[in-house]
């Protein structure tokens, strides 16, 4: 099969809808856009969510939360997560983004306690859980806060 001998799958396609073309093609006079109106002037339209000069949705909420813009953002990984790196090896943010386990440091990385720990590692990390530090402690290996 040759590129010039490819045809579109039947049904696929569709005829151009030819408007303004005279009463024979059904869409003439009006052009299928019914009698005057907003709708039927040229470069017709409202902008997103206007509602016919009704006061909009988003402008009759109330507006809530807070978004805190100073608030730091951690790389988080679990306890369980640790267990691909052999004994006494040091495990930081660098470390974790080899092997794959975290994609950014962000402003730093916690240490959560969920899971098992079972080598015994030295893990640096700006933060920690208390449950992550009972369970590093408990493997035999140590903790450093950054």
């Amino acid at each position: 099969m040759k590129i010039h001998e490819l045809k579109a799958v039947e049904g696929s396609t569709k005829e151009v809808k030819r408007i303004g073309r005279g009463h024979g093609s059904g869409n003439g006079k009006t052009a299928g856009k019914g009698h005057k109106g907003q709708k039927a002037r040229a470069g017709r339209g409202q902008r997103f969510g206007f509602e016919g000069g009704q006061m909009p949705l988003q402008r009759r909420v109330p507006k809530r939360g807070f978004n805190n813009i100073f608030a730091s953002e951690f790389a988080t990984v679990n306890i369980a997560a640790l267990n691909v790196f052999e004994d006494g090896a040091v495990v930081d943010a660098a470390a974790l983004i080899e092997k794959g386990i975290i994609k950014k440091e962000y402003d730093g990385l916690k240490v959560l306690g969920n899971g098992e720990l079972t080598k015994k590692i030295t893990v640096k990390a700006v933060a920690f859980s208390a449950a992550a530090k009972d369970k590093i402690v408990a493997a035999g290996g140590k903790y450093e806060v950054l």
